[in-house]
């Protein structure tokens, strides 16, 4: 799988057409996307459909949520909740390879009621979210968002699909209730930082990402193992491809590795993880592979995204180490997917099974 190109800067594309355009533009648009999914595995998007307003009122219920003492954010406490939602307080999350994160953050993901059926058979990414009860209109800026943002995703999903000669409802079809979280993440100011990462390097792990930024910080790898700067560019958004969409592509979309750096000023970060529905079944295209290539094995979205949010986040760690938590059969390590991905044996990409069995599921995309 060739890596990404020594690229110094991401493509800003305008996706406007890909809500009230013609279906040339949607294709147009569809191909540009395409091209920096493949050379890139990054870029900017202008003509959203998220009024400003919407982020505006998002911001603010951030700032004032994260403003609180810390016992009271520990109300909302993400170890408290059944489904990986709440507040995650400063080191409670270390990826691959690095050290304790200086950042907050609060999980939340589509609002379900406490009677949903998978909720309550015991579905460890799926449920209702932890609203704080101190911030008033908390909850309403918040799913407002989430709804133009996911919006957003679905379009921008279809137009990947279209840019690899897919229908336009490859992923769509396989977005019922999907488990896709929106992170509202607090950076603190740190007048004496030094140089130094604030979150380690990862490639994410669902289909994409969208991120909103107040601050510079987040930084991609290129394919000369350069660090490249991604600093916020008014109203747009940074789009990032991610695991699942790798594999999928069977590498022709990168999932490129980032990391955010530790700056001195305060800032905020608001991303959407795009994934498909828990139990979907995801492989790679067969019409991709080459004459005598082996597939990388298919994986089940949600068994993915839960054993490698479990391996993040210590509460889960430390259920998983006390016998409470089984990681799904199968499972792979953090990082295996990327440019880091690329620098290690395939062999030790893996995990020792758990012996717990295999959630079956509908075949899904590639299969």
């Amino acid at each position: 799988m060739a890596s990404p190109p020594a690229f110094t800067e991401l493509p800003v594309i305008d996706v406007s057409a890909l809500g009230a355009g013609t279906p040339r533009e949607r294709r147009a648009v569809a191909a540009e996307l395409g091209r920096a999914a493949a050379a890139v595995g990054f870029c900017y998007v202008r003509g959203t459909g998220i009024a400003p307003s919407a982020f505006d009122r998002l911001l603010a219920v951030a700032k004032a949520f994260f403003a609180l003492p810390l016992d009271e954010k520990m109300r909302s406490y993400i170890g408290l909740s059944r489904c990986h939602r709440g507040y995650v307080p400063e080191g409670e999350e270390v990826f691959y390879g690095g050290g304790v994160d200086r950042k907050e953050a609060f999980d939340t993901g589509p609002d379900l009621p406490g009677d949903d059926p998978d909720y309550v058979a015991g579905n460890p990414m799926i449920g209702p979210n932890q609203w704080p009860a101190a911030i008033p209109g908390f909850a309403a800026a918040v799913t407002a968002y989430y709804q133009d943002a996911m919006a957003l995703g679905r379009r921008l999903l279809s137009a990947l699909a279209v840019a690899m000669g897919e229908p336009e409802d490859t992923f769509g079809r396989h977005m019922t209730k999907p488990p896709s979280q929106l992170r509202l993440i607090h950076y603190p100011c740190d007048p004496d930082a030094c140089d130094a990462p604030g979150i380690g390097a990862h490639t994410d792990y669902e289909l994409i990402t969208l991120l909103r930024p107040t601050s510079p910080g987040l930084e991609v790898l290129n394919g000369a193992g350069d660090w490249i700067d991604v600093p916020p560019r008014g109203d747009a958004l940074v789009v990032n491809i991610g695991d699942m969409l790798e594999l999928w592509s069977n590498g022709r979309f990168v999932a490129t590795s980032h990391r955010v750096r530790t700056v001195t000023e305060e800032r905020y970060s608001f991303p959407l993880f795009c994934t498909l529905d828990y139990h979907t079944v995801l492989g790679p295209l067969p019409r991709l592979l080459a004459p005598g290539e082996e597939p990388r094995p298919s994986l089940v979205v949600g068994e993915h995204l839960f054993a490698q949010t479990a391996q993040t986040f210590t509460y889960l760690k430390n259920r998983v180490a006390a016998g409470e938590l089984a990681l799904p059969d199968g499972s792979v390590t953090l990082s295996s997917f990327g440019q880091q991905a690329r620098q290690r044996p395939r062999s030790s990409r893996g995990l020792p099974r758990s012996g717990k069995k295999r959630l079956d599921g509908p075949q899904g995309l590639g299969r």
